[in-house]
């Protein structure tokens, strides 16, 4: 047996990297929001029980300050009107004339159905309608610390999780204490974690995914069957909520996951080449594979937003122009100049592309079977992007999710580099040794 330090000592190393992330975000308490973001903000307040003009009027009021402090930032840090007057009034005022000049109209049209404000027409906001989940999750913060405070408190505590999920993921991988601290430490300096501090569903579905993958580790390393299971199946029904389309590409890739490596072992085990049964592995796809079928048929019932509602949404600006006669050709028209453009930039500045590499590289050859599963749900990144190939995008959020991937899988990596040799991981419970996916 491995010795192990006292319990308390890596629940104060764990806390200690969450509070001095946590510390470092005071220095932009402001300034995150997205275009998104009063979207999910006046459905939060909307839970509150706020009419949809006093929603609209705080989100307004939170959108605009946040641009006014932008503006005055990049004033003071400007080679030439660095000197000019504080801006901030003036931006206020032109922001707060701007957003009222759009909903004013579309409320006074009795435009106030749902939750959200008619910040767009209504066929795009019923896409946030859908999505109960964060909003919900907002509610307690925004009551408790007003709408600033309470955006900043709740991306902390999301992105502070996603911190401690990775911790527990690589704990129950056998990763030795440091660098399943490093693993933490990795989502909180990566883009992960400044995704996850934007008021945007990113970051709870980055927490909610890395649970899934910590079920299926639960179940294939520590024997925890009934609890993994559950803690997937729950991890679903719980991205359902927040952004059903991300519970359907995870349901997938965890099925076509559990298929793959379950083909393997049997394969290995017909060629006498030992192997453990597949179950396990089967359970957890069938689970997967539950969940999108579940996330189908919910949506149909609850007549959500379609696949074709979505494409025309991206291909219409928003609904800002007429449907698309013919969408699914521009589709894929679209789709191969995005990669080819995509994969272009990835060859100038090629840090995503090799820290995916490092990190597939780890997952499989020292995470066995749940580092396939590991690489499936990174599969969901690249499959959001690919719903939605706009190269404008700011910041590469859709992907994000692939970002998971050289989270867990270089501290797996760097395992070997740690323990001095080249050791094969103690199992716990299930008999699934870290080697290959096999």
């Amino acid at each position: 047996m491995r010795p192990r330090g006292p319990v308390s000592r890596r629940v104060l190393g764990v806390l200690l990297l969450a509070a001095v992330f946590a510390a470092l975000q005071l220095a932009n308490v402001t300034g995150r929001d997205t275009p998104d973001t009063k979207n999910y903000l006046s459905y939060a307040l909307s839970l509150t029980g706020e009419s949809k003009r006093a929603a609209a009027t705080a989100t307004i009021d939170y959108v605009c300050a946040s641009r006014a402090e932008r503006a005055r930032r990049d004033q003071s840090v400007h080679v030439v009107r660095f000197h000019r007057p504080d801006p901030t009034a003036e931006v206020l005022a032109e922001c707060r004339a701007r957003e009222w000049a759009v909903v004013e109209p579309r409320l006074a049209a009795g435009q106030t159905g749902g939750h959200t404000v008619p910040y767009m027409p209504e066929r795009f906001m019923a896409i946030f309608e859908a999505r109960p989940g964060y909003p919900a999750f907002l509610v307690p913060f925004v009551l408790a610390f007003g709408p600033t405070w309470g955006l900043w408190s709740a991306g902390v505590v999301i992105a502070g999780a996603g911190g401690v999920l990775v911790f527990l993921l690589l704990r129950t991988l056998s990763v030795p204490v440091p660098l399943a601290l490093t693993g933490q430490a990795l989502y909180y300096v990566l883009p992960c974690g400044t995704t996850a501090m934007r008021p945007m569903t990113e970051g709870l579905l980055m927490a909610l995914t890395l649970a899934a993958v910590w079920g299926c580790a639960l179940v294939l390393r520590a024997g925890r069957r009934r609890t993994g299971l559950a803690l997937v199946a729950g991890s679903l029904l719980a991205l359902f909520t927040v952004k059903h389309s991300q519970a359907l590409f995870l349901g997938l890739c965890l099925a076509a996951a559990g298929a793959l490596i379950a083909l393997r072992r049997y394969r290995r085990r017909l060629r006498g080449r030992g192997g453990t049964a597949p179950r396990e592995v089967l359970a957890l796809g069938a689970v997967g594979l539950a969940g999108a079928a579940g996330t189908l048929l919910l949506a149909r019932l609850l007549h959500y937003p379609s696949e074709a509602d979505s494409l025309q949404d991206l291909l219409t600006g928003h609904f800002a122009r007429p449907d698309r006669e013919h969408p699914w050709p521009e589709f894929w028209q679209l789709q191969g100049n995005f990669w080819v453009e995509w994969l272009r930039r990835q060859a100038w500045q090629p840090l995503f592309a090799a820290a995916l590499a490092a990190g597939a590289w780890g997952a499989l050859r020292r995470g066995g079977a749940v580092g396939g599963f590991l690489v499936a749900a990174a599969c969901t990144g690249v499959l959001t992007q690919a719903g939605h190939p706009d190269i404008n995008i700011w910041g590469e959020r859709l992907i994000v999710l692939a970002w998971l991937l050289p989270v867990v899988g270089v501290p797996l990596l760097l395992e070997p580099v740690v323990r001095g040799a080249r050791v094969p991981l103690p199992a716990q419970g299930q008999p699934d040794r870290a080697g290959a996916v096999g």
